[in-house]
């Protein structure tokens, strides 16, 4: 339960500090909010119903109302200028929201304090009599409301805020070559500075630099303008605009509106789509009004704009797989991260290695990219690397997206901590996002790092349901053989064939490597036959592909292990160490195989030293070795190379904890034993 209230409580703390973010910006929404937070509309409202009891545009407008009390609370400001500062656009629509809310009219508030600033951030509309009751009782009763707002008001110093909106999809806004066709009007300038009027000249020629788009012409935009009456100086309707973006045959139209206040200047951008009105993002950009960094003002609004155009036209061409990991503003970025994949698909992990790096060198911030980088190196077996990089997105994960932080904290689980660790992360994260298949595809994985195959089913199984739903194949073959591992550990052999028969069908280029699970399961099932059959059709697979014969034979070793055909198994791993006598993980695997089955331990911890001799530090040599000496009741020496063994691990082993846990038993025990025995002598 606390686990969830502390969910719950983070959740609440990351929305206050989008909406906090966003406060000047009288556009901001649910869809924005929803969009920012990485969620779907109705998501964010369910979820804001079951653990606030308020829909998403309620909590958007309390928190304007609060900030706006405690603004109030500075003598220097008036009503009209708060109500602007805190997203409103009408000061007498504020004044009447705040009087609903508080029971009092924002004027009071300045001029006879009628709530302390502590106090009025925190009242709530069904409490207005509060305003009776001490502070100190008022703050005992919502100090939960207190700290969320204080925290979530630290530091929000922001020069530009985007403000992402609802969930138009680009894909249907592009023409019949694949481009994007745009408008841009000219911007409302009300700042009184003609050096601002270059706006809509300088966007169209900036983006039209890029092959994604086809940006429309400033003459023809004012040609149409000055037909309908306007000669691009007034303000100009969202009805003009959509009228002329149509007669352009744009899908998209951009428009802006710049004004000033005080020192500082804004400028407000909307995409809108022409055809229903929906406004796919909005921008808001603020900094000092001064000449020099008028242009540089511009520049920051080209540039997210074309960002966000292209970015989002490479976000829809990608597979399903991708979507989650949007949190780029690099189209450089995400255009090598999707490579990355590509090479992944392939197989081809070295290659993915270097598009990750470039993708990271694009954007540093790219938390999946630093990620996916890390378990590259992990599977190539540089683990320091791979913990290094995991190290790199851990210092930064306060400053991710929710889904984000979760994400590195499953990982950084992953690497330095447990699979329970790991399974709370990844629920807090499906709590956020339940549409994500490899979440619960590598919370199945932990389930079973820790043989609770019953529980990893669940979860693989709702991964294979997520991508029926999508209509696409599943990421990988890997989706089908762990749910088939889980059926199989769990007898269920009629589920464990007929979901074969489904991953042979969905990836016929890899159906080869299911001859491995067929043979297990005919070996289960009793068929030495057929399973002598698959495992035959499976060597001659992995010839043919040119896998070196060791590798060969240590795989087909692991498969006669896991049938229960030890004899087999041993054969097969004499046969790799006698083409690799050298080799430390050769050498580990037929050592192991001796001692863990007692075959021949003596053998075993003599394969087991030598290859330490090549390999000093190789945690799965000193787990065999320790686990031998175990094995000939040398338990405190043993203890000592399997606490090693766990100190220089990549990543948690289970066998590895239960047999350090058996081995600290006999320790104990011995030890008990030994001063019972003294006790007697004395």
């Amino acid at each position: 339960m606390s686990d969830a209230r502390n969910s719950d409580q983070a959740f609440i703390l990351f929305l206050t500090e989008i909406v906090v973010k966003n406060l000047k910006n009288e556009n901001f929404g649910i869809k924005d909010l929803a969009r920012e937070a990485g969620l779907s509309s109705s998501t964010l409202n369910r979820r804001l119903n079951r653990t606030a009891r308020k829909t998403g545009n309620q909590f958007i407008r309390e928190i304007r109302l609060r900030k706006a009390h405690e603004m109030l609370g500075n003598k220097s400001v008036n009503v009209s200028e708060v109500s602007y500062a805190v997203g409103f656009s009408s000061p007498a629509y504020f004044s009447a929201c705040f009087h609903e809310y508080f029971g009092y009219p924002p004027r009071d508030v300045i001029r006879e304090g009628t709530v302390s600033h502590t106090d009025e951030t925190n009242v709530r509309p069904e409490e207005h009599n509060l305003r009776r009751k001490s502070i100190r009782e008022f703050l005992t009763a919502y100090r939960t409301w207190i700290l969320t707002l204080v925290f979530a008001a630290i530091g929000i110093v922001v020069l530009i805020v985007p403000k992402l909106a609802g969930r138009t999809s680009l894909d249907d806004l592009r023409s019949s070559d694949g481009r994007i066709p745009v408008a841009v009007m000219p911007f409302e300038n009300l700042t009184g500075n003609r050096t601002w009027d270059c706006m809509q000249l300088n966007l169209i020629s900036y983006l039209s630099g890029y092959d994604e788009l086809t940006v429309r012409q400033k003459e023809a935009v004012d040609m149409l303008l000055a037909g309908k009456g306007n000669p691009g100086k007034a303000s100009i309707t969202p009805s003009m605009a959509i009228s002329i973006s149509r007669r352009l045959d744009s899908k998209i139209y951009i428009s802006g509106v710049i004004s000033k206040a005080g020192t500082r200047s804004r400028i407000n951008v909307q995409i809108v789509n022409s055809h229903n009105r929906e406004v796919i993002k909005s921008f808001q950009i603020e900094d000092l009004s001064d000449e020099h960094r008028i242009f540089r003002i511009i520049d920051s609004v080209s540039v997210c704009v074309k960002n966000f155009l292209v970015t989002e036209k490479m976000i829809s061409e990608t597979n399903p797989d991708l979507r989650p990991y949007r949190y780029t503003n690099s189209p450089a970025a995400f255009e090598y991260f999707v490579k990355a994949d590509e090479a992944i698909q392939k197989q081809d992990t070295r290659k993915s290695l270097y598009w990750y790096l470039k993708t990271v060198e694009a954007d540093s911030g790219f938390i999946p990219a630093i990620i996916f980088l890390s378990m590259r190196y992990s599977e190539l077996g540089d683990y320091e690397e791979a913990k290094k990089w995991c190290l790199k997105a851990y210092e930064i994960k306060n400053h991710a997206h929710l889904k984000e932080r979760y994400m590195i904290e499953w990982y950084h689980a992953v690497l330095f901590g447990t699979p329970e660790e790991e399974i709370r992360f990844l629920r807090q994260y499906t709590e956020v996002d339940d549409n994500v298949p490899v979440a619960y595809w590598q919370m199945g994985n932990a389930y079973s790092k820790l043989l609770q195959y019953m529980n990893a089913i669940p979860e693989y199984e709702k991964t294979l349901e997520i991508y029926k739903k999508w209509k696409v194949r599943p990421m990988m073959i890997q989706n089908y053989t762990t749910l088939t591992d889980a059926y199989h550990q769990t007898h269920q052999y009629t589920k464990e064939k007929r979901l074969l028969s489904v991953a042979a069908r969905t990836f016929p280029e890899e159906s080869w490597r299911l001859m491995r699970n067929r043979a297990i399961l005919a070996f289960a099932e009793g068929d030495t036959v057929q399973g002598d059959q698959y495992v035959k059709k499976y060597r001659s697979e992995m010839a043919s592909r040119l896998i070196p014969a060791p590798e060969v034979f240590s795989e087909i070793a692991t498969l006669y292990n896991e049938s229960g055909n030890i004899a087999e198994a041993e054969k097969n791993l004499r046969e790799a160490f006698s083409l690799r006598p050298d080799d430390p993980e050769v050498m580990n695997s037929l050592a192991y195989l001796l001692i863990d089955r007692e075959m021949n331990i003596k053998e075993g911890l003599d394969l087991a030293a030598e290859g330490l001799k090549i390999k000093p530090d190789d945690h799965g040599l000193l787990h065999t070795l320790g686990w031998g000496l175990a094995k000939t009741g040398r338990y405190t020496e043993a203890l000592e190379i399997l606490n090693k063994s766990w100190d220089l691990r990549p990543q948690y082993s289970h066998s590895l904890v239960q047999h350090i846990g058996q081995v600290q038993e006999q320790v104990s025990s011995t030890n008990q034993i030994t001063s019972g025995s003294a006790l007697v002598q004395d």
